[in-house]
């Protein structure tokens, strides 16, 4: 969901304001400070590579850099997440999950986000793989479903 880049340095950029009584970005029936707000903030971590996944959606959608290089394996992650100033994320479908769950120490979430870029609908539809790092899960890859 996001672009890798190899530029040295840049300007840092606020998150896109959201409030912890706003609808998560996730789209689960909860308000973002009582789901996905409170993994972005450190005070939880995600207890399934779906919640995972959630939440780093989430992320892309409020634009939390911290958080999203956080929760990267460090084999796989970038130096930096290269946010495009015209995307829109506006919709998170989850497609299917195996393993992931709190007895196991690998799981795929394959899914559907759903986006706008510069008034243009659009959607990426993807496979992603969560593998259990120092404790916790972590975002190691994906491939592409479309």
């Amino acid at each position: 969901m996001a672009r890798r880049t190899s530029r040295p340095s840049r300007t840092a950029r606020p998150h896109r304001h959201i409030d912890a009584g706003s609808p998560c970005p996730c789209g689960l029936p909860a308000v973002y400070g009582e789901c996905c707000g409170r993994f972005h903030a450190g005070t939880a971590a995600a207890p399934t590579a779906e919640a995972l996944m959630r939440s780093r959606f989430s992320a892309f959608a409020v634009e939390d850099e911290a958080y999203l290089l956080r929760t990267w394996h460090p084999d796989t992650r970038p130096s930096r997440v290269d946010f495009d100033p015209g995307m829109r994320w506006t919709a998170l479908e989850i497609l299917d999950t195996a393993e992931g769950s709190a007895f196991h120490s690998m799981g795929t979430v394959t899914f559907r986000a759903h986006y706008t870029h510069g008034g243009q609908a659009g959607d990426l539809h993807e496979q992603s793989r969560f593998v259990r790092h120092e404790g916790v899960w972590v975002y190691l890859d994906a491939v592409f479903a479309d």
